[in-house]
C-alpha cells in the first residue's frame, strides 16, 4: 500500500464498501444516516477532548474516527445512488476556492479581520441566493442549523442578529438584562409557576447569558465546557478526600460536603 494520503484515503473507502457489502459486518450493514448521527455528534465532541488534552496520538486517533463517519455516510449515499465521495470533495474543494478569491483570484485583502469580513458576506449572498432559488423570503438568520448544541446555536443567532444591528451597545446593557431575566424568576418561583413558565425565564436567563459572553469575547461553549471540566475535578477530590477517612459521599452531610469542597479549592491555589 503506497504511503500518500491519496492512496490512503482510496484504501480507507475499499475498508468501509467491504464493512457494508455482502459477506461485510451485520453491525455497519444495518446503520442509517439517521441511526449514525448520534455517532457523528459524538466524534466531534471526542475530537474536542483531544484537543483540549494536548495529545498527539489521541487527536490522530479521534480524527480518524470523526473522518470515518463521513466516509459511512458518503458509502451509504453511493448505495443509495444520491451522491459520492467524489461530489463531496469536489463541492468542499470548489466552495473553498470560491471563498478565497484573495488567494485563487484577483481580490486583494490583507489582514485576517478583512478576510472574515469578505467570508461571511460571501456566505450570506450564498444563502439568499439558496433561500431565493427555493422560494423563500432570504433572512439574516439562514443557516444557522437547528441542531446545533444550544448554546451555540444562542451566539450564532444573536451575531447575526448583531450584523444589522439589533444588539446590546455594551456588555454593562446585557447585565441589566440579566438582573430582569433573575427577577423575573424570582417571581416564578415565589408565585409557584408552573413548569412551563420557569423553563421559558430560565432559557431567557441562559440567552442572556451568552450574550454577555459575545460581548466579552467569551465562548459560551468553551466556557461551560471548562466549568463543566472545573467541578467534575473538583467533585472527584471530595471524593477522594471523603475515601481516605473511610467515607462515601452519601455519609456526609451537606455542611461536610461544602466544606470538602472549599479544601479542594484552596489546595488549587497553593
Amino acid at each position: 500500500m503506497a504511503n500518500s494520503a491519496g492512496d490512503r484515503f482510496d484504501f480507507l473507502l475499499g475498508i468501509m464498501a467491504r464493512l457494508r457489502g455482502d459477506g461485510g459486518c451485520p453491525w455497519d450493514r444495518d446503520q442509517t444516516r439517521e441511526t449514525l448521527k448520534p455517532y457523528l455528534i459524538e466524534e466531534a465532541y471526542e475530537v474536542l477532548d483531544a484537543i483540549d488534552g494536548g495529545s498527539r496520538d489521541h487527536l490522530v486517533e479521534e480524527l480518524g474516527d470523526l473522518l470515518f463517519q463521513v466516509v459511512f455516510h458518503c458509502q451509504i449515499a453511493a448505495e443509495r445512488g444520491d451522491f459520492t465521495m467524489v461530489e463531496v470533495l469536489q463541492r468542499l474543494a470548489d466552495k473553498m476556492i470560491r471563498r478565497h478569491p484573495h488567494v485563487f483570484g484577483t481580490v486583494d485583502i490583507k489582514t485576517a479581520d478583512a478576510q472574515t469580513q469578505a467570508w461571511e458576506e460571501h456566505k450570506q449572498n450564498e444563502r439568499t441566493a439558496k433561500a431565493i432559488a427555493e422560494g423563500r423570503r432570504p433572512s439574516v438568520l439562514d443557516g444557522v442549523a437547528v441542531g446545533l448544541p444550544a448554546l451555540m446555536r444562542a451566539l450564532k443567532l444573536q451575531r447575526r442578529a448583531a450584523r444589522v444591528g439589533f444588539d446590546w451597545p455594551n456588555a454593562a446593557d446585557v447585565l441589566v438584562k440579566i438582573d430582569e431575566e433573575l427577577t423575573e424568576i424570582k417571581s416564578e418561583i415565589a408565585n409557584d409557576g408552573d413548569a412551563a413558565r420557569k423553563q421559558d425565564e430560565i432559557g431567557d436567563l441562559l440567552f442572556a447569558c451568552v450574550n454577555l459572553a459575545r460581548h466579552l469575547d467569551v465562548d459560551p461553549e468553551a466556557a461551560l465546557r471548562h466549568a463543566n471540566a472545573k467541578f467534575e475535578r473538583r467533585f472527584r477530590g471530595v471524593e477522594e478526600r471523603l475515601a481516605t477517612a473511610g467515607r462515601q459521599p452519601t455519609e456526609a452531610s451537606l455542611d461536610e460536603l461544602e466544606t470538602e469542597w472549599q479544601a479542594v479549592k484552596s489546595a488549587e491555589r497553593v
